[in-house]
């Protein structure tokens, strides 16, 4: 999933950035609140991690903020404050789910699991399109001519495709979708990141699939048949 990482205890950010990054997500991590309240009006997310005390704007007030702007995508609040009211008030701003301080990890992935299954991009352990079945876990694309192994940057382009299957995506939005915020990527890289992946969906005759859009951007969808002749 792409997901918002907002503390300011940077010993804590840390650590959650990285089992996050270790499990294929995609993570925009900072620090202070009026950064993420930027970045939640500018970018999607599936997910939504925010440090209740941040300085400048409060995780929720991030929430409510958010809820306001007609986002849907799952919420987890981060908190010392572990009283009955205090959860109360932070599930009633809007929240999916409360962890309370200090967080064990492998309770924290499977917080963030579960809220990814309520995500509206959420489609199980492998994505299908028609032919195409990408598993999440392995990062192996099959498809009728065969399999192939995908690498790390491959997988998350091929993955955002599926998750937006026959629209037009353009340079900024897989950008979006796949750097960081802080991390712009090279004038060329899209367009090199979505070469390769042509050429390994080649080796398994799956190319026509990824498709581009001159002027617009490119797009995943199953190529038309030729007519018999």
């Amino acid at each position: 999933m792409k997901i918002l990482l907002v503390e300011d205890d940077l010993a804590q950010l840390h650590p959650l950035q990285q089992v996050l990054m270790k499990a294929n997500h995609r993570v925009d991590a900072v620090a202070d609140g009026l950064t993420a309240q930027t970045l939640m009006g500018d970018r999607p997310y599936d997910l939504l991690v925010l440090d209740w005390m941040l300085p400048q704007v409060s995780g929720l007030e991030l929430c409510q903020g958010y809820r306001r702007l007609g986002k849907t995508a799952p919420v987890l609040l981060l908190t010392a404050k572990d009283t009955t009211v205090d959860k109360v008030m932070g599930l009633d701003a809007g929240a999916d789910d409360y962890l309370v301080k200090p967080v064990n990890l492998s309770e924290f992935l499977a917080r963030v699991r579960a809220l990814g299954r309520r995500s509206p991009l959420w489609l199980g352990d492998r994505l299908t399109l028609d032919d195409l079945v990408l598993d999440l876990n392995t990062l192996i694309l099959d498809c009728p001519q065969g399999s192939v192994q995908l690498s790390g940057r491959e997988f998350q382009l091929m993955e955002y495709l599926l998750r937006h299957p026959q629209q037009v995506l353009t340079r900024d939005q897989i950008e979006q979708a796949l750097w960081a915020w802080d991390m712009a990527p090279e004038s060329k890289a899209v367009a090199m990141l979505v070469h390769r992946l042509r050429q390994r969906l080649q080796t398994v005759g799956a190319d026509a699939w990824l498709q581009t859009i001159y002027g617009m951007g490119y797009r995943l969808a199953k190529p038309a048949q030729e007519p018999n002749v």
